[in-house]
């Protein structure tokens, strides 16, 4: 236990944040557990660490593991959870074969993200999903995946995989009265996308609050029985990092549901 401790406290002191904070001591502020990236080693995005240093958070990497009960530790000294972008999800994971358009897994990471997913929503921390993490949070509550958008929906014409990631181009509609809504606005938007894979079915008690024009879900959130969930397919942290403020408020909620 005091080798897990010494590794969180590396963790806070390595997790340096290069964006400017909102005024908030260090003692006031929550902490965010960022679930970490990586096959043979943990990582983390700059960008991430920086939407939730801007929002006056302290970011903690939480790296990939298998052991339940360090999980457990680590959770104990979060506020809140960020689960990032990353690598397909394993369709095995939801009851499915590999389809020959399946991009690459990590069979490690799947199995601690879906562990970290179903810890941090029984423990009732707020959670915030990006890319990945909206998948992984829709098949850890019992959800299943499109493998490939542009095999198994062919009639698409949305290009949900751009070149850089951090553009905004493509279109969605924004569910009115969500709490998507409230942070960045009900009706037609603009985001960015970089992913292929999408949410099919949806996971028992998830409300869809965005959608592409092609149908493909592009946020969805959970605030029955005590959760609070909400999950992205596009990548504010990307727009942020490259000034585009709209969704900023994302991580800014997670803050200040940490907070509570």
């Amino acid at each position: 236990m005091r080798r897990l401790s010494a590794v969180i406290v590396l963790c806070v002191l390595l997790c340096g944040c290069s964006a400017p904070r909102r005024a908030a001591t260090r003692r006031a502020a929550p902490v965010i557990g960022i679930s970490a990236a990586g096959a043979g080693e943990s990582r983390v995005g700059q960008n991430y660490i920086d939407a939730v240093c801007l929002s006056g958070g302290i970011p903690l990497i939480i790296p990939v593991l298998t052991d339940s009960l360090a999980v457990s530790a680590l959770l104990d000294k979060v506020d809140g959870v960020l689960m990032i972008g990353g690598e397909d999800i394993d369709p095995s994971f939801y009851g499915e074969g590999a389809l020959p358009a399946l991009g690459e897994v990590n069979a490690p990471r799947d199995t601690f993200d879906l562990m970290l997913a179903r810890m941090a929503r029984r423990s009732r921390k707020p959670i915030l999903g990006i890319c990945r993490g909206l998948q992984v949070l829709n098949v850890a509550f019992g959800g299943t995946l499109w493998q490939d958008i542009p095999s198994q929906l062919p009639l698409s014409q949305v290009r949900h995989k751009a070149v850089d990631g951090e553009t905004p181009y493509h279109k969605i509609t924004v569910r009115e009265g969500s709490a998507l809504a409230r942070l960045t606005g009900a009706g037609e938007a603009r985001v960015n996308s970089f992913h292929h894979q999408s949410v099919k079915d949806v996971a028992p008690g998830f409300t869809v609050t965005a959608t592409a024009a092609d149908g493909v879900i592009e946020a969805m959130e959970r605030f029955a029985s005590g959760d609070r969930i909400l999950a992205v397919q596009f990548h504010p942290e990307k727009m942020s990092a490259a000034g585009e403020m709209r969704y900023q408020p994302l991580f800014e909620w997670l803050v200040q549901e940490s907070r509570k």
